[in-house]
């Protein structure tokens, strides 16, 4: 059995209320997936789609790659806003999924949409 013993920070996703650890050396959705949370909605996990676009409401990332202009314009990121896929956590994080939250994630959505 692997214990994950790197430092962590928490990181905390307003619209579910929810907070979980992430390293400092992996990205906030990285963190989110490996731990089976949800909160962030999940595309392409590589800068390329904008899916999870959040708003980093307190705390400090670090860049892990180049976010795409095409999703994140510099005054978007001049506000907070960043692909979570993208960036690593430096302190603890409060954050707001930017995009559609509920698609993704509340079971029966589109079901109900539908009707």
């Amino acid at each position: 059995m692997f214990f994950d013993t790197r430092p962590k920070v928490s990181v905390h996703v307003m619209q579910t209320n929810e907070t979980f650890p992430c390293a400092h050396d992996e990205s906030l959705l990285q963190a989110m997936l490996r731990l089976g949370r949800k909160g962030i909605p999940v595309g392409c996990v590589n800068g390329g789609c904008g899916v999870c676009k959040v708003r980093v409401i307190e705390g400090q990332c670090r860049p892990l790659g180049p976010v795409s202009r095409a999703h994140v314009s510099a005054a978007e990121e001049a506000q907070g806003f960043t692909l979570a896929c993208r960036v690593a956590p430096v302190t603890a994080i409060r954050l707001e999924v930017a995009g559609k939250f509920e698609k993704p994630f509340r079971k029966g959505f589109a079901a109900a949409a539908k009707s």
